[in-house]
């Protein structure tokens, strides 16, 4: 289904190339102060223009169509609305019935019979981490006080990141990289155990994002050559601080008041100007095809402020739980 969380609820719509895309979120806290400027930092991190990212351009300005009254939330569902302006259906027409190696466009014929709009990936494309963002601009307003920040540390296996970039635009290639998310500040108790841990409800939201094929907390697959002497981290004080941090700023589920650390695998970009083979469905032999259109060498460039949203807005979901759930 196409929402997620339980007070905080968000809610997204719209195709790639179709002519808006947005979100609805639910459980947005009363007077808060609100405006469609609080959304251009982030907004801006995530847009292309960089080397390595795709030429198309767009203006994501939102536009907050309910939920917000004098400037400050009113309760209500918030609604954000999208325009999808720089569209270019026509570089999509020659692939029907041939579906992309490394995209969703057979998956969603077969789940939807056919009638999914396939034009750029549709409702299955990244273009819809713009409201992912979105929603994480609003999810930080509800966590203040508390830091989120993701950064890119490694991009097609390299810690030079610029040179990686360089080398997959020359080949007529694409790469992913590793993205590392820290959250600091972050109340101990928050959480719940197995079906609703930390790791569950961060790991949930972070798949939904397009091309993540992996996520690890703290240690992460280090963990499995450590020993339990290396690996425990031993606690410094009464507030649950430890000397170490292997777990991530997570046990038993629970934060436990140090800091949140996770890191993402995003998969390389699966359209690429090389040409490539697939079976067209309509005559059931293989063909050659070639991937026209605007993509990213690199979409791993744009990931982190759309790890940090996600982050966000499952932070402010065990934030509302928790005041809605204490003790007296």
């Amino acid at each position: 289904m196409n929402n997620f969380g339980r007070l905080f609820r968000i809610q997204l719509f719209g195709e790639s190339h179709g002519p808006f895309i947005g979100l609805v979120i639910d459980g947005c806290p009363p007077g808060m102060p609100l405006s469609e400027e609080d959304f251009m930092t982030d907004l801006e991190r995530r847009k292309s223009g960089a080397k390595g990212t795709t030429p198309r351009k767009e203006e994501d300005v939102p536009r907050i169509i309910s939920g917000c009254f004098n400037g400050f939330s009113s309760g209500s569902p918030l609604g954000i609305l999208f325009e999808n302006k720089n569209i270019r259906p026509g570089d999509y027409t020659h692939l029907a019935g041939i579906p992309r190696p490394g995209h969703a466009d057979l998956t969603a014929r077969q789940r939807f019979g056919g009638f999914n709009d396939p034009r750029g990936g549709g409702h299955f494309s990244g273009r819809l981490t713009l409201a992912l963002v979105a929603a994480g601009v609003v999810a930080k307003k509800i966590l203040a006080g508390i830091e989120v920040s993701a950064k890119l540390i490694s991009a097609g296996g390299q810690a030079d990141i610029e040179r990686a970039v360089e080398q997959a635009m020359a080949e007529g290639n694409s790469i992913g990289g590793v993205v590392e998310c820290r959250a600091n500040n972050i109340p101990a108790g928050w959480g719940e155990p197995f079906f609703d841990s930390v790791e569950s409800v961060i790991s949930h939201l972070a798949f939904s994002v397009p091309a993540i094929k992996g996520i690890e907390f703290g240690s992460g697959f280090r963990a499995a050559g450590m020993k339990g002497s290396e690996h425990n981290d031993p606690i410094v004080d009464k507030t649950g601080k430890t000397a170490s941090n292997n777990a991530g700023g997570i046990a038993g589920g629970l934060t436990n008041g140090n800091e949140l650390v996770f890191r993402v695998a995003v998969k390389p970009t699966s359209s690429i100007a090389r040409q490539q083979k697939s079976l067209n469905v309509n005559t059931g032999k293989m063909t050659r095809l070639e991937v026209k259109g605007r993509h990213d060498a690199c979409i791993a460039l744009r990931v982190p402020v759309v790890i940090e949203a996600v982050t966000a807005i499952a932070l402010a979901d065990f934030k509302l739980l928790a005041k809605a759930h204490k003790p007296g």
